[in-house]
């Protein structure tokens, strides 16, 4: 678990960090450098999960030996696949890092909600829905890594 008090935002208790894959771990189907050593990091402290259509086909591959658990999701309504995948959990426990307009549902309802802007763009309305944005995935999960990052970035 992730304690992390935040004036004027509120207090954080993450037990569950769900993370999309390609915009967001992955870019052009193959994981971004740096995320398999943050997410064995991550993992002492979060459950991790990824959620994903698996566009490329090459999530299971890239994930395999990672501590983190992966849904392939079906086509249709990602959005509310997602954000129904993440009330499952718990969303007030719960960090969700994405990118895409099937992000935003779940990035609005967690607990912290984290959009990525890699080279595949990120839909405006997935920025609008998160509490903080960032150009790197190693950014986003440096976060997380170093709370009091956020600290500064979300207090009032």
């Amino acid at each position: 678990m992730i304690r992390i008090p935040i004036p004027g935002f509120g207090a954080l208790a993450l037990e569950r960090l769900v993370l999309d894959y390609n915009g967001t771990l992955a870019v052009d189907g193959k994981l971004a450098n740096g995320v398999s050593e943050r997410l064995r990091a991550l993992s002492a402290r979060l459950d991790i999960h990824v959620v994903t259509a698996d566009t490329f086909g090459r999530a299971r591959d890239a994930l395999a030996g990672l501590p983190c658990e992966l849904r392939v999701l079906p086509k249709p309504r990602q959005d509310a696949a997602k954000l129904a995948y993440v009330r499952r959990l718990g969303a007030r426990r719960c960090a969700c890092i994405g990118n895409g307009r099937n992000d935003r549902l779940m990035l609005r309802a967690a607990a912290l909600g984290i959009a990525v802007l890699l080279r595949e763009g990120a839909a405006a309305e997935a920025l609008r829905a998160a509490d903080v944005v960032c150009l790197d995935i190693g950014d986003a999960l440096d976060l997380l890594v170093h709370p009091l990052r956020l600290v500064a970035t979300l207090r009032a």
